[in-house]
């Protein structure tokens, strides 16, 4: 069981139209420390802006700190990162120059991440990676994801999480300097009444938190459980875990991405439609735009935001993290949100329609589905077999 710590205020900001403000106010009122996790960075409108808010931060004689996954920037471009480092800005990449389709096996394993944290006393959680979500090409923007504003005693352990990764990062890199001396502490006083955790997925101490996480309030659903994830391909302890809500009479809702970005995932992930289906679990397409939420609404009162999809890259690759949040006002903002999202932009996949699948559509399902598994096989040392 998750351990929630109360006494936090939340705020839920839906894409980067919410988010990058909110980030660029808070970094802008930083007055010692910033640090700043993103799988992805790019050279862009909103990557300029946030770019420009944590250098006016370092002229004010802010310690900023930025962590990029070096697969998922690696197209943030050499010029553009010297001048964010000749500003000040102390700029890590996480496993640098390394393409995850070669044949070592570690090499998929990503910082997936999307973090801030200012100063000890806010902190941002969620989905959204630093890149224009507005320019999304034959797609109605913004790209559709959250994230989650946090003040209060849970940036202790969202602080510690950040401080750790970048001090691992520095210490394994040549010349990567040694970790500050000196940093700001949480405050223990309550900021507000909500109650909420942070997990993260890693390959050491926390390789199973955020599934068991979902698994524990899945199991303990009574009425509803609506999840929205760009890549659903679940192990069959997921799935049987759906099923079994189903068939106590829990309605089962999956919100996932209709539109082809990567076709590996997304044809592996429809192989499982027939069987979820058949279970009574209601799949939804979302085709508006694109759709890069890892979100879910259990009861009304349980939900979670954060960086992790239900999938083998982000269960068991991945480090990843998730804020779950025990508070009925801000699970039901979340709810109306994703309801929103499927009356303007959601189709429903029927089982009847599914099952009249023309024969090559449902070759290629199984082989991206096999191919997928085997990926993951080789890529996980073993810890596979979940994903059968």
């Amino acid at each position: 069981m998750t351990e929630l710590v109360d006494g936090n205020r939340l705020v839920l900001l839906e894409s980067g139209r919410e988010y990058f403000p909110a980030l660029e106010e808070a970094c802008d009122a930083a007055q010692r420390e910033i640090h700043l996790e993103s799988y992805i960075y790019e050279n862009d409108a909103a990557g300029q802006r946030i770019a420009e808010a944590l250098t006016r931060a370092v002229r004010r004689g802010v310690a900023v700190h930025v962590l990029v996954d070096g697969f998922g920037s690696k197209g943030l471009d050499r010029p553009f990162m010297e001048r964010l480092q000749a500003a000040g800005v102390k700029l890590l990449v996480y496993r640098p120059d390394i393409s995850p389709w070669t044949g070592e096996r570690q090499r998929l394993r990503r910082m997936h991440r999307k973090l801030a944290v200012i100063d000890a006393r806010v902190a941002f959680v969620g989905g959204i990676n630093v890149i224009d979500d507005m320019h999304t090409p034959g797609h109605t923007p913004p790209r559709f994801d959250y994230a989650v504003r946090i003040e209060g005693p849970l940036l202790e352990q969202i602080h510690a999480a950040v401080k750790r990764l970048w001090t691992v990062v520095l210490l394994t890199q040549l010349g990567g300097g040694w970790p500050d001396a000196e940093s700001p502490r949480v405050s223990p006083l309550p900021r507000g009444h909500q109650r909420a955790a942070f997990l993260v997925r890693d390959n050491l101490w926390h390789r199973n938190d955020i599934e068991e996480g979902y698994l524990y309030a899945i199991e303990r659903a009574r009425s509803e459980i609506l999840i929205a994830s760009s890549y659903f391909f679940p192990g069959l302890g997921f799935r049987r875990a759906l099923a079994d809500a189903a068939a106590r009479g829990v309605r089962v809702m999956l919100l996932l991405q209709g539109r082809v970005e990567y076709r590996l995932l997304h044809y592996a992930s429809r192989a499982l439609y027939g069987t979820l289906l058949d279970s009574g679990v209601c799949i939804l397409e979302y085709h508006k735009s694109f759709l890069h939420a890892k979100v879910a609404v259990i009861d009304g009162t349980w939900c979670t935001v954060g960086s992790s999809n239900i999938d083998p890259f982000s269960l068991l690759l991945a480090r990843e993290a998730n804020i779950v949040v025990e508070d009925r006002e801000f699970s039901t903002k979340l709810r109306a949100s994703l309801q929103n999202a499927i009356d303007g932009g959601a189709c429903e996949v029927h089982a009847e329609n599914w099952r009249r699948r023309p024969w090559p559509a449902r070759v290629a399902h199984w082989a991206c589905y096999g191919f997928a598994r085997l990926l993951t096989g080789v890529s996980a040392y073993g810890q596979a077999g979940e994903f059968a």
